[in-house]
């Protein structure tokens, strides 16, 4: 890995800080000048992790025949590449045994909408779900979706493999990347976290998390909760 270049600490440059906010109190400042220290350790944690992760040795070769269907019509693997030589692939929890697809899946997916034209500048995205392509698209629209890429697993295999389904058949949430170099396509990095990693009075999460909601909420006083989580439908 590169050598990490000698840093400021991050208690003297959160003395650099000059906000300072109407009528707040000395307890106040002083702590929110440690806990930004706290968030500047953070900050420089998440990028350690990162780097750790992008000097990871070639993953496993992508051997399987996997078949999807798109709004397009069928296509391989390795078209859903496009023309990018890195593909993120989501496996959505909206298999055949389900009514409704997975609220917190949908949560994220809807924020994904917004980004999927600029991530789509550096990289392909593909969310796979084992329902046939009809219901994923009609749920699409329904959601108003524009710029999400969905794909039926044909016949499962990719789930299967790539941990979208569990033993007994039920949807996983998956997150896995892959690379496309030398004329080869192996996997890079999947999330693992599972309920086995969690850690007490938490849900079962990976980080960074990839939630927009759930990081927005980490910064309110209520935070995440322990009783709420996103609804298909408020009724509204």
């Amino acid at each position: 890995m590169p050598h990490a270049p000698d840093l400021v600490p991050a208690v003297e440059l959160a003395q650099r800080n000059r906000m300072r906010f109407p009528n707040e109190s000395d307890a106040y400042r002083r702590a929110r000048q440690a806990l930004l220290a706290e968030e500047i350790e953070l900050r420089r944690h998440i990028e350690r992790v990162a780097e750790r992760r992008r000097a990871l040795p070639p993953g496993g070769e992508v051997t399987g025949r996997y078949r999807f269907e798109g709004e397009q019509g069928p296509i391989d693997f390795a078209g859903l590449f496009g023309d990018k030589d890195t593909l993120i692939v989501y496996s959505y929890m909206f298999g055949p045994q389900r009514t409704r697809p997975c609220p917190m899946c949908t949560s994220l997916l809807a924020a994904w909408d917004g980004e999927a034209r600029d991530l789509e500048q550096r990289v392909a995205l593909a969310v796979v779900a084992r329902s046939p392509i009809q219901r994923l698209a009609a749920f699409k629209r329904e959601r108003g979706w524009r710029h999400l890429k969905l794909y039926a697993d044909l016949d499962g295999a990719y789930s299967r493999d790539y941990f979208g389904v569990d033993g007994e058949g039920n949807d996983i949430p998956g997150f896995n990347v892959f690379t496309r170099r030398d004329g080869g396509i192996r996997h890079f990095w999947s999330g693992e976290m599972d309920d086995r990693t969690a850690d007490p009075s938490q849900d079962a999460r990976g980080a960074p998390d990839l939630m927009p909601l759930w990081n927005l909420l980490d910064c309110t006083p209520e935070g995440r909760g322990t009783d709420w989580y996103p609804k298909l439908d408020y009724g509204d």
